[in-house]
């Protein structure tokens, strides 16, 4: 009987949300304010604009509604090192004079511009952007998670050694021996405790990103891991990895094939697929990390586009919807990566049989 009552009364608060979108959508009214045009008519919502402003990268950190705050602009020029906040660059198109070039941001880009305000090329490819953007401190915030939680747990284990584990340790310790007894050990065999660390980092890296990036709202914690720079940097460590530990018979099967008439076509084969593997790798994890973000912002916008809140019941259901795949495909992407690489390790440091 008490199970059957809590399930009337969730039943109950689920159909008064639902009544609310209903009623609600009775109105013919604008679901959300939008920005004004300089002649006081409302803009036209374009939800390329939402959706690219979300998995791309920017010089300013949200933190409320259009509240942020300016971070900091570092360039490498020809001439010296420049050090200035890029609140001097907004709104965008603000042109701020520099001690060696005067600058302004054109799609989240600092160029160097004339005197006239236009972009000067030839003075803009001596400027190397080493700023600080929304996804460095994104990563910077992963980085400080991943540190705090694994220091804590290998202190826990040096303390508790012989014991079962305890807390934040007995939560994650699940996850750390799927990693060693499903992914390292079947594709890397006895030597899988040296390469270890790095799959664990990796593993965490990519499922902290992917979890922080749908969280609604989350200052920092974006689309880190569908930014290709990032997954790029991630194959070219494994690409490393994998061909400065590659043994003697990983070298003769890519540049003896056997037999040796094949030579012609194989080697030109083999030689691709050293550079093929981490591309792949590259390309996986960040097409499905921003397909999924664009879907759900897609969802979102169908209410801005029809500017009429009866669509935000059949919205939010897919919403929700999309959201429990993402989490899936979270989880997922992060074994995938794992998996791949060491495959791709193991196949380097086999021994001939």
């Amino acid at each position: 009987m008490i199970n059957g009552s809590i399930l009337n009364l969730k039943l109950f608060r689920i159909s008064l949300i639902c009544a609310f979108f209903l009623l609600a959508g009775l109105f013919p009214k604008h679901a959300f304010s939008q920005e004004k045009a300089p002649d006081g008519k409302e803009m036209k919502f374009d939800p390329k604009d939402a959706i690219l402003e979300h998995i791309g990268d920017s010089h300013s950190w949200p933190v409320l509604g259009k509240t942020t705050l300016p971070l900091p602009v570092i360039l490498y020029t020809d001439k010296g090192l420049e050090l200035f906040s890029s609140g001097k660059l907004m709104p965008e198109g603000t042109v701020y004079n520099g001690a060696h070039y005067s600058y302004k941001l054109e799609g989240n880009r600092i160029k160097a511009v004339d005197a006239t305000g236009g972009i000067d090329e030839a003075a803009s490819k001596k400027v190397w952007d080493f700023s600080i953007t929304r996804n460095v401190i994104s990563m910077f915030m992963a980085i400080t998670v991943l540190l705090i939680v694994f220091l804590g747990i290998s202190s826990s284990y040096k303390k508790r050694e012989g014991k079962a584990p305890k807390g934040l340790q007995s939560f994650l310790e699940p996850l750390i021996v799927f990693v060693r007894d499903d992914i390292a050990i079947p594709n890397m065999g006895h030597k899988y405790a040296r390469f270890m660390p790095l799959l664990l980092t990796i593993f965490f890296f990519i499922l902290i990103n992917n979890l922080l990036g749908m969280i609604p709202f989350f200052p920092g914690g974006y689309n880190l891991t569908g930014n290709i720079a990032v997954t790029a940097v991630l194959s070219v460590i494994i690409l490393f990895v994998v061909n400065l530990n590659g043994n003697k018979h990983y070298w003769k099967h890519i540049f003896v094939p056997n037999p040796w008439w094949l030579f012609p076509i194989m080697i030109p084969v083999e030689i691709v697929s050293i550079f093929s593997k981490p591309i792949a790798l590259m390309i996986r994890l960040f097409a499905n990390i921003t397909a999924g973000h664009i879907v759900i912002l897609s969802l979102i916008s169908l209410i801005f586009i029809f500017k009429t809140l009866w669509v935000s019941p059949v919205s939010i259901v897919f919403v929700v919807f999309m959201d429990c795949i993402e989490l899936l495909v979270a989880f997922l992407q992060a074994y995938i990566f794992t998996l791949l690489s060491s495959l791709f390790i193991g196949m380097a440091i086999e021994e001939h049989h």
